[in-house]
């Protein structure tokens, strides 16, 4: 392995800690330490350090500006994956969240969705799509399909300033149980990139979660599209002891 190998592979090492801790917000004035400091910090070159800052500001995560130094260019905002929370619940400590209903409409939906909603084929669902804004920044796009007979009592709901979640308990006098959610990344289309005022083929965090209420019915099919350079997943997982 030759050292520029080497540089490049310790580089992408020191990115990984120092994004954790712009992330986790260990720079409160947004003012990240000098180059040297750094190297001394990762035990590694300043050309290594010099590195690992570029490809944070490829990512955009932090601006490089002569005579300044190196500060943190945007905060990114925590989603965690351990509990069932809308997202005003998850992110009520960093602000606002407003919903921009753009579509909604009863419709038949794809086979594919009747199956995940455990509906018979042709039966209807309300259909949702949202853009999801933080103080007053777009961060998802959100694509919800609902059972009926839950969904579309949300007609008459005020959907700009209340989740989902917290309505589909009010109306069904239940809470909410189970959801299983998957997560990838995926680049931006032009047409979503375009709502979330994002550059087209941005990164995007995919999350598709099908949520149960208390009961075990599976009532909401949801595709989220967050901005990948908003928003972070977090969680805390346990490693269950071995019981064979």
């Amino acid at each position: 392995m030759g050292p520029t190998r080497r540089r490049a592979d310790h580089a992408r090492q020191v990115a990984d800690l120092l994004r954790r801790q712009i992330v986790h917000g260990n720079f409160p004035r947004g003012q990240l330490p000098l180059e040297a400091a750094l190297a001394r910090e990762f035990g590694a070159s300043r050309n290594t350090v010099r590195e690992a800052l570029g490809l944070l500001r490829e990512e955009g995560l932090v601006e490089r500006c002569p005579g300044v130094g190196t500060t943190v260019a945007r905060e990114k905002y925590p989603h965690g994956l351990h509990r069932l929370l809308g997202l005003a619940e998850t992110l009520h400590e960093h602000g606002e969240v407003t919903n921009q209903v753009r579509t909604m409409t009863l419709m038949e939906p794809p086979r594919a969705v009747s199956r995940r909603l455990d509906l018979p084929a042709g039966e209807q669902v309300v259909y949702l799509e949202r853009l999801r804004r933080l103080n007053g920044l777009p961060l998802s796009l959100d694509l919800t399909y609902l059972v009926r007979d839950v969904g579309e009592p949300l007609f008459d709901a005020d959907l700009e300033h209340n989740d989902i979640f917290v309505l589909l308990e009010s109306i069904t006098g239940q809470p909410l149980g189970t959801a299983e959610l998957t997560l990838e990344a995926v680049n931006a289309d032009a047409h979503t990139a375009a709502v979330l005022d994002a550059p087209p083929g941005a990164a995007l965090l995919m999350v598709e979660r099908l949520t149960h209420l208390a009961d075990s019915r599976p009532v909401d099919l949801e595709f989220i599209r967050f901005r990948g350079d908003r928003l972070t997943m977090r969680g805390h997982l346990n490693r269950a002891a071995d019981k064979g």
